[in-house]
This record gives C-alpha cells, structure tokens and sequence, in this order.
C-alpha cells in the first residue's frame, strides 16, 4: 500500500462523525462515570456510533463543545449551569434554567436523581484540635494553607465568592482535585474543596465543614444536550429518559469509590450499574485495574492510531512548511530576524493556554486544535534546522553551483537542499519526538491519544492508568526516532553521513 493511502486510513478515523453521537465529560471521576453511563445506555438502544469524550477539561470547554456541537450532550449540575455558566446571582430551577440556556441552542433535562455540592474540608484531628466545624471558623485561622482545584479556584460559584461571603483573607493554591485528598493526609494542605459525592470522603479521616451561611446552592444532575438532539436521535433520548431519578447519592457515592477505591474501570462501573438497575445483575470483580490489564485493554489500538493520526497529520505539514521558511531565512539576513523570533515565540506559550485559544479561534475542540497546536510547537526544529544547514555549506560548493550557470531555485532544489539534508531530518526528528509527547495534552480537549488514559489516571489519582499512557508515549517517540534514523541512511547521501559514523 502506497504511504498516501496508509495516512489516509491513520488519519479519516479521528475525523469520522457521520451518525456519530458525542458525549462528553469533564475531568473527575464522577463526570467519567455518568459521561460512560450516558454512553453505555444509548449504545444499547440506537445503531449509531457512540462515542465518550472523556475527561474534556472544565466546565467553560465542555458547555464550549456543546454549543458548537463537537459533543451532543453531557452531565452537569444546576448550580453549575445556573452560576458559572448562565452568570446567575441565585440558584434557579429546572424550567427557568432551560428557558436561559435555549438561545445558545442547549436543552437540559433528565434530572439522575442526586446532587453533588461543593463542601471545604480538614483532616479530622486538625479540625478538632482547631476547634473548626464551620465554614466561618476558618476566619479565625488564617495561618491555614488552601489547596483547592483549578476550577474551584476560578469558577464564579467557586472561591472568589466564596472568600467575600465569609470574609476569608486566606491565599490559596490550585491543586488537582485527584491529588487534594492524598496532599491533606500527608499535611501538604490544610483544607481542600470536596464534593459531596466524592468517594475519598469515607477513605479519608476528614471532617466536612458546615456552610452556616448558606453559600452553596443545591448541584442537581442533569442531562444538558443539543436541543436538536431528541429529534435526530428519538430512541437514543427515550433510553436516557428511563434514567430519571434513577442514581441516588448514596449509588454514585459507591460509584465513586469503585473506581478510586478499588480501581475498576469506569466502563466496568458503568456498566455494572446498568446492569443491576436495569435487569438485576450483579457487580463483576473481576476487572480491578493493574498496569498490565490497562496498557493492554482493547482500547491500546485505537489509542495508538489516534496519536499517531495527531503526530503525522501535524508534523507533515510542519516539514512542507517549516522547510521553506527556513530556506528563506537563510538566504535573508532581514527575513531571517523575523522568521526565528515568531517561531520561538510560538514555541513559548504553553499548550494549555494554546489550545484554549484554538478552541476560541476555531469554534470546536477536538482533533483540529489538537493539530495546528501540535503543528506549532513542530515548528521551531525544522525551520531552525533547515536554516542552520543552508548556513554550513561550504562556500565552495555555493561557488561550484553558481559556476555551473544554475539558477537560484536549481541551486536551492539540486544542491543546497540535499547538502543540508542531514540536518533537516535531524529537525523533523526531533520535532517528531517533542510531538509525540506533547499531543497526550490533546487529551484535555477530547482529541484521544494516549493522553486519554493519563488525564484519566489524574482524575483519580492511579498511578497504574497513568504509567499505561506514558508507556505507550515514549514507545512511539522512541520508534519514531528509529524511523527517522532508518530514513536518513535512505535519504541523506553516504558521504553526508560519514561524519556522524566516525563521530
């Protein structure tokens, strides 16, 4: 098979969303666990192709991705929607919330039966020596270190607000929610944000703080969807209906802890739960996670086309254009100062920041960001290593060229070019490698990779899920390194690379 034909079958997958339905979740354990029980239920009762965006990041990107219609429909939380999405300054109900949410095209409805509301919390000893039950007793200690989530941190319902109905003058620091419980118990932190629901509430020796003023509204889940969607997907959307009420918090509590606790898949704890409310099965204890039962799951496949997918479909174009921009800057001195300063520059902002920019810039999340971010950060390498071997060659062989009555272009295409194309491929390959690890952050927007199972294994804190994400990564970086040695011995002249032998 041709290479064109082999890219192509690489790169359609990633793509693909003809009779597709999307859902999408955010990045904690809950989010994961309804994201596959919203899945798993639709899958059993509609031909199209269902697909879980796991772990898309916080609140702001995942609502983003259901307005431009990159996901179909999620679980959320009314005081979520009312406060950090629709900018409310009270809790509302279901119906005033839908009437808000319909000019951005967004439905909401199937309320799963709990809430999940924020709570601040203290290892249990220190809250009783301190003599602090209440979220008010925290005014009279402000010596205390805040470890709290980036989203708590940021979110209009979240700390900000928080702080000024209190009258708190702590300084906080973010720290991941997957982390917070494991950093009190050690004493790096001493209060956290929880949720209600969480599972580590149990696990963990710590005391919930009383919200004596009331600030935390009630979080109901909800179904938030594409107000379009009951119409394109009537059997998906009568499916989801027969989960109304059908999750109380003491069952997603136990959800929670199935898989921080005890380590089974989110997929295993999904399905288990329908199973038994839906035709009386019992739990399955045979899936616990291990590193060899994750990096080898049935998904190993999938995720490594998908990377790949990422890393080729962003470095190709990187080279065709990376190898001409270095061409010009060294045959421009003026050129030159520009071209290397945007590139670097490009190469300095970090790719969280970037790929929020892109999802703005862009109106999706997913694969396309994913790309021209990669692309980016592809950059500097080749168009660096490209200028720097033009820059090497001999004067001589510049002389010879010219003397040969070729043209400019002739020059560059039959001489340059090949002299300098050691350290060209030296670019791409390293652009190549820098790739390969830097698309597991694509993850955060649902554009799959191996990232998938390492944001996954932040969310709960498994150092198992995480080492079968990194794993697979530095594989490919380093196969994608072999490659690129093996195709310098095809491409770059042997005399070209006898330095390198003898080196």
């Amino acid at each position: 098979m041709k290479l064109p034909a082999v890219l192509l079958l690489l790169v359609l997958p990633a793509f693909a969303s003809a009779a597709t339905i999307n859902v999408g979740s955010k990045r904690f354990t809950e989010s994961y666990i309804l994201g596959e029980i919203l899945a798993q239920k639709m899958r059993s009762s509609d031909d199209a192709r269902i697909v879980h965006k796991q772990g898309l990041g916080n609140t702001a990107i995942v609502f983003s991705a259901l307005k431009s219609g990159s996901i179909d429909l999620y679980a959320d939380y009314t005081g979520t929607i009312a406060f950090e999405l629709l900018g409310l300054s009270s809790a509302a109900d279901v119906e005033t919330l839908g009437r808000a949410l319909e000019p951005h095209g967004v439905g909401i409805g199937i309320p799963l039966g709990f809430s999940n509301t924020y709570a601040l919390a203290l290892d249990a000893k220190r809250a009783a020596a301190l003599d602090i039950r209440r979220i008010s007793d925290l005014a009279g200690h402000a010596d205390l270190r805040l470890g709290l989530s980036q989203e708590f941190l940021n979110r209009k319902d979240g700390w900000g607000a928080l702080k000024s109905a209190y009258a708190l003058t702590h300084a906080a620091r973010g720290l991941d929610h997957g982390l917070a419980y494991a950093a009190l118990a050690a004493g790096h932190v001493d209060v956290i944000d929880v949720y209600s629901t969480d599972a580590k509430l149990t696990q963990y020796d710590v005391r919930q703080l009383e919200d004596d003023r009331a600030f935390f509204p009630r979080y109901e889940a909800v179904v938030l969807y594409r107000l379009d969607f009951p119409a394109r997907h009537p059997r998906a959307w009568a499916a989801l209906g027969t989960l109304e009420r059908r999750i109380d918090a003491r069952a997603m509590a136990q959800m929670n802890a199935q898989a921080e606790i005890s380590g089974r898949p989110f997929h295993a704890v999904a399905r288990d739960f329908l199973g038994f409310a839906d035709a009386g099965g019992t739990r399955s204890a045979g899936d616990a996670r291990t590193f060899w039962s994750v990096l080898t799951g049935p998904d190993l496949l999938g995720l490594t086309a998908q990377h790949l997918a990422l890393v080729l479909a962003s470095l190709i174009p990187a080279i065709v254009l990376g190898v001409p921009l270095g061409t010009w800057a060294a045959h421009s001195r003026r050129a030159s100062h520009v071209i290397m300063a945007v590139v670097g520059l490009m190469q300095t902002v970090p790719a969280l920041a970037l790929l929020a920019f892109l999802i703005t810039l862009l109106g999706t999340i997913g694969t396309a960001p994913a790309i021209v971010a990669l692309l980016v950060y592809a950059l500097l390498p080749i168009v660096r290593n490209t200028a720097s071997g033009l820059a090497d060659i001999p004067l001589p062989l510049r002389e010879s060229a010219q003397a040969l009555g070729l043209s400019k272009t002739a020059r560059i295409l039959r001489i340059e070019l090949p002299l300098a194309s050691r350290s060209i491929l030296a670019g791409a390959k390293t652009s190549a490698v820098i790739a390969v690890g830097t698309a597991t952050i694509a993850a955060f927007i649902g554009a799959g990779g191996y990232g998938e199972r390492i944001v996954a294994g932040l969310a709960v804190n498994d150092t198992a899920m995480l080492l079968a994400g990194a794993v697979p990564a530095a594989a490919l970086a380093l196969a994608m390194q072999w490659g690129f040695d093996a195709l310098e011995r095809l491409v770059v002249p042997r005399g070209l690379r006898l330095p390198a032998a003898s080196e």
